[in-house]
């Protein structure tokens, strides 16, 4: 029984984590566009780039034209993909569509279009990666891309919502006649990106590091006891040579590679060294969840 009433806990905790990410998320992510890129006649594509044609052209509110563009791809998903994805991308759809109107109401933060630019990519990436995290969508391109899936599982997701919000970005462009609105919006969807990969993957990105050196237990060795890394030894051979060597893998935080090459030259002037960045890494002494 207390097995049961733990897991239901654990079950209702992560519920509530992620419905918070949610509207937080989607908070975030308005206030991206309501107070910095809408103002300024720019966008991260997707649907709030069609949107900001019809509010500039017609004077329809943001946040409603964006629930409403997603309305039949919704209807669609509802066929196509999981029904857990579809409540959470309907939930997150509505939640930043009222979020976006509500914010329209206040004035600007900024007229400049590169702070714009900068600010709106920061909000919309860090909002967009809660959403994420809380396995949930805020509808547009990347719910067609999940539909799209269904029919191409070859199909990269990445390109193509790259390819369809370059399309809209370029719409954009064309509509208000200003290139300078389609470079600006770039460096948002950049910064997005950038703000996104923080979220996943956290600031603290690490370095691996391959050592060819006859004296690898030495440098092993003071490895180990200078910084407290281990370091694993790979047989390999020299397909010049033919010659059979022993080849360290070590991974590092970013302050310590200096550190780790110093050693290895010292010890052996003649070490081979390569530096790699390692994207994410899991484990004893790295960052574990």
């Amino acid at each position: 029984m207390d097995y049961i009433k733990t897991k239901k806990r654990l079950k209702l905790k992560k519920r509530l984590i992620e419905i918070m990410y949610l509207v937080l998320g989607c908070m975030i992510m308005a206030i991206g566009t309501s107070l910095f890129l809408l103002p300024n006649q720019l966008s991260t594509g997707g649907f709030s780039g069609i949107a900001t044609i019809f509010y500039y052209l017609l004077g329809f509110p943001l946040g409603t034209t964006i629930l409403v563009l997603n309305i039949p791809f919704l209807i669609w998903a509802f066929f196509k993909v999981g029904k857990k994805l579809l409540i959470k991308s309907i939930t997150g759809t509505i939640l930043l569509s009222v979020f976006i109107d509500l914010f329209d109401q206040i004035p600007r933060l900024t007229e400049d279009r590169f702070l714009a630019c900068i600010y709106g990519g920061v909000c919309i990436g860090l909002g967009l990666a809660l959403v994420l995290k809380a396995g949930a969508s805020t509808g547009g391109t990347d719910l067609i891309s999940y539909i799209v899936k269904v029919y191409k599982p070859y199909i990269g997701t990445s390109s193509l919502i790259v390819i369809i919000d370059i399309i809209i970005i370029t719409l954009n462009v064309f509509f208000f006649k200003k290139v300078e609105i389609g470079l600006y919006s770039a460096i948002s969807i950049y910064i997005m990106g950038k703000m996104i990969d923080i979220v996943f993957e956290g600031v603290n990105f690490t370095k691996m590091m391959l050592i060819v050196s006859n004296k690898y237990k030495e440098i092993a060795k003071e490895v180990g006891e200078k910084l407290q890394r281990g370091s694993t030894g790979i047989y390999a051979k020299g397909m010049y040579t033919k010659e059979k060597k022993m080849m360290l893998f070590c991974v590092g935080a970013r302050n310590e590679v200096a550190r780790i090459k110093q050693i290895a030259v010292k010890i052996d002037p003649k070490a081979f060294v390569v530096i790699a960045n390692a994207r994410e890494t899991w484990g004893k002494g790295f960052k574990r969840e």
